[in-house]
């Protein structure tokens, strides 16, 4: 009897092909990449171009900005001779005054004091005698703000208070005025102007308020690096050392030729300018060297 074989037929791996679906969804996948990647790109150019512009208008900012001249004070002279100017602000106590009025006297030297208008409240006597002796008297605010805190009006009103005070007291027409902390900016320097003020700062500062001792205060003074022909020297007139050292300070400065002389023979009240340096140079001497500085 015969047995029937059956075989299993041999295997015929089909033939694959995708479906058209997927590859569909690859070009979508591919398209978006593509799209993704150009407006990365796009992104980017218009980022750096609002970078560029952004730049561009910070640019035309601050020139527009520093357009207005920046204003500045007296902070020394250019003077013929070998001449320097000694300034006390008085805006603390009043126990040093009679003191430093003997040393100046002894040693022949007129200066300038700068008054706040309470002080002035307080110590009348006193801003008579120092008046008295022929030194200059100068505005030191009425109140020892912040100015550049205040706007222009009551900048005004602190320089404008402590001058009548002193015209009330002495007759006497201030014209040198010292801004409090030696602060500043164009506001404060044309409040002084309108206000009929010459701005005064200094170029030399003792440092006599930091108490750092007398011999320190000394040479802060005579070695100091801004030390020359017109400097304006700043002291206060109740430091706790400026006594003791004032007039070793008088004598060095003479030794080293220097004349002391008070503001009002220091510096030029017209036809001048003001350097970068804050240094005040008359107009002829420009015309004579075409320079401004």
């Amino acid at each position: 009897m015969f047995k029937l074989r059956l075989e299993k037929p041999p295997f015929v791996k089909p033939a694959f092909r995708k479906p058209r679906l997927k590859k569909l969804n690859f070009n979508k996948r591919k398209a978006l990449k593509y799209t993704l990647s150009a407006l990365i790109l796009i992104g980017a150019t218009l980022s750096f171009k609002t970078a560029l512009e952004r730049i561009y208008d910070a640019e035309e900012v601050f020139l527009t900005a520093n357009a207005e001249e920046k204003k500045l004070p007296i902070y020394s002279v250019d003077t013929e001779g070998k001449k320097v100017a000694l300034t006390f602000n008085a805006a603390w106590g009043s126990d040093d005054v009679d003191e430093i009025l003997t040393i100046l006297e002894e040693n022949d030297v007129k200066s300038t004091f700068f008054f706040c208008g309470y002080w002035v409240d307080r110590y009348p006597d006193e801003v008579r005698k120092i008046y008295t002796k022929g030194h200059d008297i100068a505005n030191h605010s009425d109140t020892h703000p912040h100015p550049n805190l205040l706007s222009l009006e009551k900048n005004k009103e602190e320089i404008m208070n402590v001058h009548e005070k002193v015209k009330e007291l002495l007759g006497y027409e201030m014209k040198f005025y010292r801004p409090p902390f030696g602060e500043y900016n164009n506001t404060v320097i044309q409040a002084a102007e309108e206000s009929g003020y010459y701005p005064v700062q200094w170029d030399v500062d003792s440092l006599d308020w930091k108490k750092l001792g007398v011999e320190h205060e000394i040479n802060q003074v005579l070695n100091n690096k801004n030390l020359k022909d017109g400097s304006i020297i700043l002291f206060h007139n109740d430091a706790e050392h400026t006594p003791a050292a004032l007039g070793p300070i008088i004598k060095g400065l003479k030794e080293q030729g220097y004349e002391i002389v008070p503001l009002s023979e220091l510096i030029h009240e017209e036809d001048y300018h003001i350097n970068n340096e804050g240094r005040q140079i008359l107009n002829s001497k420009k015309e004579e060297t075409g320079l401004f500085n």
